[in-house]
């Protein structure tokens, strides 16, 4: 498998969703239009998304069922993004190579642009009713993707990433952050898409632990870049962790020890895998892909 050309068609159909769900730029009032637009559309690899789509896939269920959900985990991810590049928060000038949505928008629109796509997501899962899905399964998905999104998922991750600036973390504090912050939305992503697949119970908690070790081998990776990454590459600015004394494993463990840890997650996300056959592919190479990642 060309996992990377397979990951590409994935995101060229979310994005075809995005554009179908989202109002056109021109809705009244244009100007928060154009910025969840700008922001939505700034050249992201859609994984969270893609992610959805092939834990379905890997039970058998068609791609295009599910679209509503990969877009609103999509459009979450996005409105995560535009509130953590704000001055209040992480204050990035670039993301994805592109201003950040604050400075080009100013900062009153970019917040609004936020909650309107974490609005905007839920409307989106409620879609899923167009594809058949019965109600009692739906409520279950938004459920699902609401926990994750709150106090006990990534809200919750980013208070404690925040308090935890300056200061020595334990191993467990930072494992909190990146299994709430980036890991929550992992989990959520790839589950929804084992529910709405009907996965059975053992499918739905090897399914679950792939997820909980994705998500914090991709963290862990993360805080790699951000010392040794291309800030081309990444499409932001390097270092950033380490000028504002972020909580990071290469903070606590050093470069070869963080390494080590996150192949070791990426081994435990494989080995949740050997009960599915062959359509499982994609996520095991998005978890191999995690080791090799420049951006």
């Amino acid at each position: 498998m060309n996992w990377e050309r397979e990951l590409a068609a994935r995101a060229e159909l979310i994005n075809e969703g995005l554009d179908r769900y989202l109002p056109p730029a021109s809705y009244y009032p244009p100007i928060i239009h154009e910025a969840i637009r700008y922001s939505l559309f700034a050249g992201g690899k859609r994984l969270r998304g893609a992610l959805t789509l092939a834990a379905a896939e890997a039970l058998g269920m068609k791609q295009t069922c599910i679209l509503p959900a990969a877009c609103a985990l999509e459009m979450i991810h996005s409105y995560s993004l535009i509130h953590d590049d704000l001055p209040a928060m992480d204050d990035d000038d670039y993301r994805r190579g592109k201003p950040t949505c604050h400075l080009v928008f100013g900062e009153a629109t970019a917040i609004l642009a936020g909650d309107a796509l974490l609005t905007l997501a839920f409307a989106t899962l409620c879609r899923l009713k167009e594809e058949a899905f019965q109600p009692e399964l739906i409520v279950q998905v938004i459920e699902e993707v609401a926990v994750a999104a709150g106090t006990k998922g990534l809200i919750g991750g980013q208070v404690v990433d925040l308090e935890s600036e300056g200061r020595t973390p334990t191993p467990d504090l930072l494992e909190y952050i990146h299994l709430h912050k980036t890991g929550a939305l992992f989990r959520a992503a790839v589950r929804v898409g084992a529910l709405l697949a009907q996965a059975d119970e053992q499918a739905l908690s090897a399914l679950t632990e792939y997820a909980v070790a994705f998500g914090l081998a991709f963290q862990i990776t993360d805080d790699l870049l951000d010392l040794t990454g291309n800030k081309v590459l990444m499409g932001k600015a390097a270092k950033r962790d380490l000028a504002k004394q972020k909580a990071t494993y290469p903070a606590l463990f050093g470069l070869e020890r963080t390494r080590e840890l996150a192949a070791l997650q990426v081994r435990k996300a494989l080995q949740r895998l050997e009960i599915f056959d062959a359509r499982a592919e994609f996520l095991r190479e998005a978890a191999r892909y995690l080791l090799y990642r420049i951006s």
